[in-house]
Order: structure tokens, then sequence, then C-alpha cells
């Protein structure tokens, strides 16, 4: 017989880990991560074979929690490439070109 999971318990979120940022409980794999693949075109079960060590269950459960938060978690993905473009910037303006 198998025991119901909580899907309460499949995210946590601990200051320190990951930033901070909501993640499945017992990995470092944040909720962020899983909504950029999926938003990317992976499918759950592609993300869980890319993934091997999450199960569906977690990643539908990162996938809903990405949907019930979705303007936060959008808002810290947008603000996460713009300084990743600030700092390519950055750093292609400090490289001189060899001659």
């Amino acid at each position: 017989m198998t025991t119901a999971v909580d899907i309460g318990t499949l995210i946590v979120s601990t200051p320190g880990t990951c930033g901070g940022r909501p993640r499945i409980a017992g990995t470092r794999m944040s909720v962020q991560s899983i909504a950029i693949d999926y938003k990317a075109g992976m499918t759950p079960e592609k993300i869980a074979e890319e993934f091997p060590h999450l199960t569906l269950a977690q990643i539908y459960a990162a996938l809903a929690y990405y949907y019930a938060n979705q303007n936060q978690i959008d808002a810290d993905i947008a603000a996460e490439n713009a300084e990743w473009e600030r700092l390519e910037a950055e750093y292609t303006t400090k490289i001189k070109p060899l001659q």
C-alpha cells in the first residue's frame, strides 16, 4: 500500500538555499528553473528525463506553484535575465579585440 503525499510538502523555501527561491524539497532545483525549462518547450516528462532525480509529481508541483505565483516568478526571471545582459555588456566592452 502506498501512502499519499501531501503536495504542500513538495515545494519549500529556505533562506540561504537557492537564494531563498522556492525549490523542490530535498533538492536544489528551483521552481524558477523548472518554469524556464517548461516555457522553453520541455514537457514535464522531458524535464524528468533530463533530471532523473526528480519525479513527475515534483515537477508538476513546481509547475502548479509557478502558475499560482506566475507574476512574481516571471518578474524574477526577467530581472535575472536583465542582470545577465548587463553583465555581458559590461564584460564585452572591457575586452579589446586582438589586432
